[in-house]
């Protein structure tokens, strides 16, 4: 072997050796904790950011060393283009490809959106606004739009009844503009569908069967927190629909009032037939869901007891007094409801 092709093979062999411990010091970084002292770091990616300026970013907060590395891994594992916007709270006992995939594929930062049931559409619209994730008219506006009613299968002028009370883990918007209000509505009528599905078995409602359940699922919801008395409490609008009398529910006269509503019903207000809702004057169901009710409340309303009430009142408990005469009801009204004014 000459001394030219002895020189090329030392060369090619230092050559091979430098680029395995390059490899090896490489490999070394990605796989190895950023910090022997964890801690976190809050990041806030906006929409349209590069990998570079949040690698920046991140070393600017100490979040990554060596972001020229890091900057090469993201490269070699070709994500640059899959960065996602969003809040991150990182944490400086990660190794770079933990970060690497937070960045890529988490679901960053989630914080709560929690209502219960019984809420009308406006009550929850603001929850959605006071806890950060869409503006209330922002969202009024999507729930009351046809496209999206269309879109969701709900034979209503708007969401009401919809919007399934739950406990929701989400990111928060950056903007709180309309696309937030529309990931929100969106993400409250597909919970609907999916905690309904079971109930409806091996077919979905008809646009009718489901404004008459939905309607009456909404009244059980407001009449009675007594898990106990749903089904009762919708056997007896069951019974008062099919003998043609009026529902005469509160509830709905209060949800007709709206907003203006300051807690107590008048003799007026029970008068009014200009209020569509005021099932004293108007025979049948309301219009319309007169809030979302919860899971019970709607398999009540699906399947109401068989019996012969026609009447309950309040005990002052939260339960009710249940009466198949007016007679019996006109007694029991005496008795709790004289008995609370006394008290």
């Amino acid at each position: 072997m000459g001394t030219f092709t002895k020189i090329c093979s030392i060369i090619l062999v230092l050559v091979l050796l430098s680029a395995a411990g390059v490899w090896f010091a490489f490999e070394t970084y990605t796989r190895s904790p950023m910090s022997s002292e964890p801690r976190e770091i809050p990041l806030v990616v906006p929409e349209g950011a590069s990998f570079n300026q949040v690698i920046e970013d991140m070393a600017r907060q100490g979040a990554v060393k060596y972001p020229y590395v890091f900057q090469l891994m993201v490269r070699i594992k070709k994500q640059q283009h899959n960065l996602k916007a969003g809040e991150y709270m990182l944490n400086t006992g990660w190794t770079p490809e933990r970060l690497l995939k937070e960045l890529v594929t988490g679901k960053g930062v989630l914080y709560t959106l929690s209502f219960q049931e019984g809420l009308t559409w406006w009550q929850i619209a603001d929850i959605v606004q006071q806890q950060g994730f869409a503006k209330a008219e922002d969202f009024a506006k999507v729930i009351h739009d046809p496209e999206f009613l269309k879109k969701h299968n709900i034979p209503f002028s708007n969401a009401e009844g919809f919007l399934f009370p739950e406990t929701y883990k989400l990111n928060k918007p950056q903007t709180m503009n309309m696309d937030a209000a529309k990931k929100v509505a969106d993400m409250l009528v597909l919970t609907f569908w999916q905690k309904t599905a079971s109930l409806w078995g091996d077919h979905k409602p008809s646009p009718e069967e489901l404004r008459k359940v939905i309607i009456l699922a909404s009244l059980v919801e407001k009449e009675t927190g007594v898990p106990a008395e749903r089904d009762t409490v919708a056997g007896v609008y069951a019974n008062r629909l099919e003998m043609g009398m009026r529902m005469q529910a509160d509830p709905t006269i209060i949800y007709g009032i709206g907003k203006d509503f300051n807690g107590d019903i008048t003799r007026a207000d029970i008068r009014n037939k200009k209020n569509i809702y005021n099932t004293y004057q108007h025979r049948g169901l309301p219009p319309g869901p007169i809030c979302s009710p919860g899971l019970e409340a709607i398999r009540a309303a699906l399947h109401p007891a068989k019996h012969k009430y026609l009447f309950f009142v309040s005990r002052g408990d939260g339960s009710h007094k249940f009466s198949k005469t007016l007679k019996e009801h006109n007694k029991a009204v005496r008795k709790y409801q004289l008995s609370r004014k006394k008290k």
